[in-house]
Parts: C-alpha cells; sequence; structure tokens
C-alpha cells in the first residue's frame, strides 16, 4: 500500500517542484542575449575622494562607456558634498583622475549621458540647494528616485 501511495504522489512531487523552479527559470538570461546589458545605481554616500573616484571612474569607463543605459549616480548623506560647485576635491591619479577634481569627472561623466542625483534631504542636512551644485546635477525626488530603484533592469552597487 506504501508503495502505491509513493507512486501516486510522485507526479504531484515532480509539478510541484517544476511549480516552485519556474520562476527562477523565467528570469534566467542567456549571457550571449543582446539585450542583457542593464542600467547601473551607484549609491555614493561619502565625499571622500578616493572611493568616490573609483565610483565615478567606474560609473563612467566601465559601464557608461561599455553601453550600460542609464548608469545614475546617487549622492546621498556626505556624498552631496562631492557636486558642490565650489568645493576643492582633488582626486589621487592613481584613481583615474589624471588630476581632475571630483568635481570635473562628475561633469565629464554627465556630458557623456550619466545621471547625477543629489539627495534632497541630505543636501538641505548639508546646507546645500540645487544653485550650489555643478550643472546637470538633478535634485531628486520619489518619483524619480522609484523609476530607478524598483526598475528589475537595473543594478545597485554602493560607494
Amino acid at each position: 500500500m506504501t508503495v502505491r501511495i509513493r507512486r501516486a504522489l510522485l507526479p504531484v512531487v515532480l509539478i510541484l517542484v517544476a511549480v516552485a523552479a519556474a520562476p527562477f527559470q523565467a528570469t534566467a538570461q542567456d549571457p550571449a542575449a543582446p539585450d542583457r546589458l542593464t542600467g547601473l545605481f551607484i549609491n555614493l554616500t561619502t565625499d571622500d575622494t578616493w572611493p568616490a573616484g573609483m565610483a565615478i571612474s567606474f560609473a563612467h569607463r566601465r559601464a557608461l562607456a561599455n553601453g550600460i543605459e542609464p548608469v545614475v549616480i546617487w549622492l546621498n548623506s556626505r556624498g552631496v558634498y562631492l557636486a558642490q560647485a565650489d568645493r576643492q576635491g582633488d582626486v589621487p591619479t592613481e584613481l583615474h583622475g589624471q588630476g581632475r577634481s571630483i568635481q570635473e569627472m562628475l561633469a565629464d561623466f554627465i556630458a557623456d549621458g550619466g545621471i547625477v542625483i543629489a539627495c534632497p534631504t541630505c543636501s538641505a542636512a548639508a546646507g546645500l540647494s540645487a544653485e550650489d551644485y555643478i550643472p546637470g546635477v538633478q535634485m531628486g525626488s520619489w518619483d524619480t528616485m522609484q523609476t530607478y530603484l524598483f526598475d528589475p533592469s537595473i543594478r545597485t552597487l554602493t560607494w
């Protein structure tokens, strides 16, 4: 009798396994597929020019230059200071800054199609407004941020 029950349950178990695995199979992408390039959202929380230079360089020279779109740098916490127009922010040359300031690196990134968004709450806490930032930096809003944060084709990286 137990053999019959086990045999009768086998198709049910196989169906349950297939149903449970279906979401994972549906989201897997073929690495050779041309649409496998997705967007990148970089969460940049520091005003330390060493990691900031690395993040901006990665966003610009790796992601954006290789066809990843969109590439967004979200400046929050102390990261908002990086886009302040009148702030000094030299980058060590070994970090691909080539003697350029963080603001120049951000401006080049924006000029090439990158998106830089400053957190409005963090900006206010830092005493900064949209007028204090280099040209092209956008002030964030919930509507803007949810577009990037909840898009399943955009990956997030934090510095």
